[in-house]
């Protein structure tokens, strides 16, 4: 993940902010200047549900960059409770014991760090309840 990136999505990342729609409701993360589901302009920053359940899942075993020495992992879609869909890494239990529906809460850890003296990248860890 590029320095950049990482910056630019500090409040949605450190916060668990997600945009919400003024106008039809429709959460997004991360959040976005314009509403995907009706056109809108007018979003605001709410803090996401804590808790939420997992859509689909799949297991990485070759890794991107960065990543190695943590597979095989389990990455997941889920769903908050409060509408919002995203991206996390599973941590904390074994890849056997995940299935469709299981019930997660987030946390904030550290996802990677480039190289020694590099930016250190915190974010979302999905873990079950």
């Amino acid at each position: 993940m590029q320095t950049a990136r990482v910056w630019r999505e500090r409040n949605a990342r450190y916060r668990n902010e997600v945009g919400r729609c003024d106008g039809c409701g429709a959460m997004h993360y991360p959040p976005r200047l314009v509403c995907d589901a009706c056109g809108s302009r007018k979003m605001s920053r709410v803090a996401m549900a804590e808790q939420g359940k997992v859509l689909t899942w799949t297991v990485i075993r070759a890794a991107p960059p960065g990543f190695a020495n943590q597979v095989p992992y389990v990455v997941a879609v889920i769903e908050m409770d409060d509408g919002t869909r995203l991206m996390a890494q599973v941590s904390d239990i074994a890849i056997e014991n995940i299935e469709i529906g299981l019930r997660i809460r987030l946390e904030f850890r550290k996802i990677r760090q480039d190289g020694r003296a590099g930016v250190i990248a915190y974010g979302h860890k999905a873990v079950p309840v």
